[in-house]
């Protein structure tokens, strides 16, 4: 029997109320078409899947009309119902994403995605051939470049650091350096960084082909020499030592990739590094995905500066590629011939993608020549390069949270003198 003095009108009002379509607004579904483009490519095109979908069902999931107070939680109001505080710890009514999202706000997942890659990467290429470093270094040119154009566009010092380190084509990265110097535009550096990443033989391979010569592409490379155990082994000890007793900064990334490649080379803790190339490193990527996702809401990434943002992100990554075919043009002129200039586009940081585009590329003008060990040396030295490049942004610029890039520049310059 039904209990007397129900009001029926007003439980379901509650309920209507309660309804996505009626919270919604149509940066919520414009934001869904983007990720349903997204998953298109990570499923359909297989653009990078493995971070692509789980950024794209993040996006999705955080963007459906009334979920995010439920997925994320809600942000503190005064009496007038207006919000005090839109602030990481301020959240209240916690929910599974706002949990996720932690590894990302206290800089956890990057760090353990660099112990997977140390664990899954060859460094004998790079061992067995150090000049492959220069073009690694040439590689970041794109990040500097970058930096630079957006101090100058009146952006913010830490958001032209967190925006130029997408030319370094390193998610990982990006996320990090973003998280500590301007955490609001994590969603936005992350997509574009992996998207890029995606879209590497789109964007690389005309670039290849336009700085570099057929004659020069055709170019058959010595085989690398054997590199012994004790050096693999050493090498990360070596670097992460030189490193960071010079940049200190760059050592959580740096230090964990070292010790991923240390489990793998030692050859006595199997379990260790094979833990570290599968199960953590596709849980990681997994969590990474989701939380990076869940914070490309519609009111924040659909603006003015988020295109912005895009756009000089790309430009970093073309003129990061474009420095490394250039320093390996450098070399092939020193070397009268003995280094192919297409792997120089593999300096930037996309391991192993970069590099198979190399081998790709060289194999359209010589089916019998194989660049993928060659190009493996700067692909694995852009990755080394992305995190001391990453370190430098932060060791420079760390203390410049507010205000702009010019002001910043011009105050570290005359301090210096």
């Amino acid at each position: 029997m039904l209990q007397s003095g129900i009001d029926f009108g007003k439980i379901f009002g509650n309920l209507y109320e309660s309804m996505g379509f009626v919270q919604g607004n149509w940066q919520n579904y414009v934001m869904l078409l983007i990720s349903f483009v997204l998953m298109f490519l990570a499923v359909v095109k297989k653009f990078e899947p493995m971070l692509l979908l789980p950024i794209a069902f993040g996006m999705f999931l955080i963007n459906i009309p009334g979920a995010e107070k439920v997925l994320w939680g809600t942000y503190p109001t005064n009496e007038a119902g207006e919000i005090t505080s839109t602030a990481y710890d301020s959240v209240e009514n916690r929910g599974l994403l706002w949990y996720l999202y932690f590894g990302v706000d206290k800089v956890i997942y990057p760090p353990l995605i660099f112990l997977g890659i140390g664990a899954m990467t060859d460094f004998g290429p790079l061992i067995a051939n150090p000049k492959s470093m220069l073009i690694g270094a040439g590689a970041q040119l794109g990040i500097f470049v970058a930096f630079i154009l957006a101090s100058f566009l009146g952006l913010s010092v830490a958001a032209a650091a967190a925006i130029a380190i997408i030319g370094g084509a390193d998610g990982p990265t990006a996320i990090m350096v973003t998280s500590k110097l301007a955490s609001d535009y994590v969603p936005t550096i992350a997509i574009a960084a992996y998207s890029y990443m995606a879209l590497i033989p789109i964007i690389q391979k005309p670039l290849m082909r336009l700085l570099t010569t057929k004659k020069e592409r055709a170019i058959r490379m010595k085989p690398l020499r054997q590199v012994s155990k004790v050096e693999k082994i050493l090498f990360p000890i070596v670097v992460t030592l030189v490193v960071g007793v010079i940049l200190p900064d760059s050592i959580t990334l740096l230090g964990m990739l070292m010790l991923g490649n240390l489990f793998k080379e030692s050859g006595v803790v199997g379990r260790l590094s094979t833990q570290a190339q599968n199960g953590l490193m596709n849980t990681i990527t997994i969590f990474l995905g989701i939380a990076v996702g869940c914070k490309a809401k519609g009111e924040i990434f659909l603006s003015i500066q988020t295109l912005e943002i895009i756009a000089i992100g790309l430009l970093a990554f073309i003129i990061g590629t474009i420095g490394g075919l250039l320093v390996a043009k450098v070399m092939c002129k020193v070397t009268k011939g003995q280094i192919n200039p297409l792997i120089g586009s593999a300096g930037v940081s996309a391991v192993p993608m970069a590099a198979r585009i190399s081998e790709d590329v060289g194999r359209e003008y010589d089916p019998q020549n194989h660049l993928l060990m060659h190009a493996m040396g700067p692909n694995v030295a852009g990755v080394i390069g992305s995190a001391i490049a990453a370190g430098v942004l932060l060791a420079c610029f760390g203390g410049y949270i507010d205000g702009s890039a010019t002001s910043a520049i011009m105050n570290a310059i005359t301090t210096t003198v």
